[in-house]
């Protein structure tokens, strides 16, 4: 991902927190000479030192089968994201742009093959996603969830690299700054809201 300094967000507990916020991504990776992608949502956490993300994909998708190889595997996460007025700047030669944040990590997957793995993946998922999920999915039948798992292909990728961008006028001054994120905080839209009160977080630290 291109990166002016100005954008780029080095700090690893604001990316751990934008990723917990925001955990639907897409995963990329490369068939042949042609890219396949598919959206989804993914568990993170941290174990000792390495970060890992989970999740899975249908069985019937044919993109689980590119992660036997070792490939090195691509997930975005990108969120959020608005659209930028010039006539918040002081300059009237300006352009509009669009502010966003996203995060890209690289690594490589490994299939939970096991079904003891693949149940372990699933009560995280609750966990994460919905707690309160867990007392019906323990009513449910020994046979009703697995074939459950047995319709999904779960894995687990090892990060090897993080890039994480946050572009949020940082080139622009801080009053130009405080017009934009005061706008968007105020909207009904709540990714553009979402955006703005990242924006009020981070007026003047491009200084």
């Amino acid at each position: 991902m291109y990166i002016p300094s100005h954008y780029n967000v080095d700090d690893q507990e604001e990316v751990l927190s934008f990723l917990h916020a925001y955990p639907f991504a897409t995963i990329v990776n490369q068939d042949g000479r042609r890219p396949m992608a598919t959206h989804l949502p993914f568990v993170v956490r941290k174990v000792d030192d390495k970060l890992l993300l989970e999740a899975h994909f249908a069985r019937a998708n044919p993109q689980w089968k590119l992660l036997e190889d070792g490939q090195e595997v691509l997930v975005i996460f990108a969120e959020p994201h608005a659209y930028i007025s010039p006539r918040h700047y002081d300059k009237t030669q300006n352009v509009p742009t669009w502010n966003y944040q996203a995060v890209h990590v690289y690594g490589k997957a490994r299939l939970l093959a096991k079904e003891a793995e693949g149940f372990a993946h699933l009560e995280r998922l609750i966990a994460t996603f919905e707690e309160g999920y867990q007392a019906q999915w323990a009513s449910l039948s020994d046979g009703y969830k697995q074939a459950m798992l047995a319709g999904i292909v779960a894995f687990e990728l090892e990060v090897t690299e993080v890039q994480a961008k946050a572009k949020m006028s940082q080139n622009k001054t801080p009053a130009e700054q405080e017009r934009i994120a005061a706008e968007l905080s105020q909207s009904t839209d709540s990714v553009i809201r979402d955006l703005g009160e990242a924006m009020v977080r981070n007026i003047g630290k491009g200084e």
